[in-house]
């Protein structure tokens, strides 16, 4: 399994950060365990790592829960399709698996005014979405959970695809998500996506070299 030092690094990093985040504002522990399997999920990704899935499963079940506890409906019908996206997502990747690594994904990139459409599109869309959810349900933040939720299902299947643009879209989720889960108390959440913002950094930087050295 080739897994990078820094990779490893940045990991211990993550997983501390929600260990740290427990102890000092004691959440349940299953947002603690939530945390820490979207810790290791997001950092095998950004890697272009297929073991990503194995930890996005297991994520998705557990933070779907927490979703129900605080009434956050879109982001319970988007852990749905994360399941389901995620199925397909083993298969696309293990087709794009490089010959002489076996674990790692070959990354591809599209033309910038494709990523612009989609951006415009997303933004309308969580617009829409959110003030349904605002004027139909008893959602408790409408906006910032359709917010959340229509960029990740494009960036889900972006990533699915194995497009690195898929971190420009992943990056507006979790900084918006970070906000989310501080006003609904939960610390170990918001430390989650506080994190996974690092990581799409982190994640776009790897995946750019993966492009270069591919190209080589």
């Amino acid at each position: 399994m080739s897994i990078s030092r820094s990779t490893w690094i940045f990991l211990a990093v993550g997983l501390l950060l929600q260990v740290l985040t427990f102890s000092l504002m004691p959440a349940t522990p299953l947002s603690l365990l939530s945390g820490m399997l979207g810790v290791c999920s997001v950092v095998l990704g950004a890697q272009g790592n297929i073991l990503t899935f194995l930890f996005g499963f297991a994520q998705v079940a557990t933070y779907t829960y927490l979703c129900c506890v605080e009434r956050f409906y879109a982001e319970i019908a988007m852990n749905a399709y994360y399941f389901f996206t995620m199925i397909y997502g083993v298969y696309c990747w293990r087709k794009h698996l490089k010959k002489e690594d076996g674990m790692n994904v070959q990354t591809r990139t599209m033309p910038p005014y494709m990523l612009a459409i989609l951006t415009l599109v997303v933004l309308i869309l969580s617009a829409i979405v959110g003030w349904g959810l605002a004027h139909y349900t008893d959602d408790s933040q409408p906006y910032l959970d359709a917010f959340t939720t229509v960029p990740a299902l494009v960036a889900q299947i972006l990533m699915v695809l194995v497009f690195r643009e898929q971190w420009y879209l992943w990056l507006l989720v979790d900084v918006l998500a970070t906000v989310m889960w501080l006003r609904a108390g939960n610390y170990c959440m918001a430390a989650q996506y506080a994190f996974w913002c690092a990581n799409c950094v982190y994640g776009y930087v790897q995946w750019t070299k993966a492009l270069k050295k591919d190209k080589e």
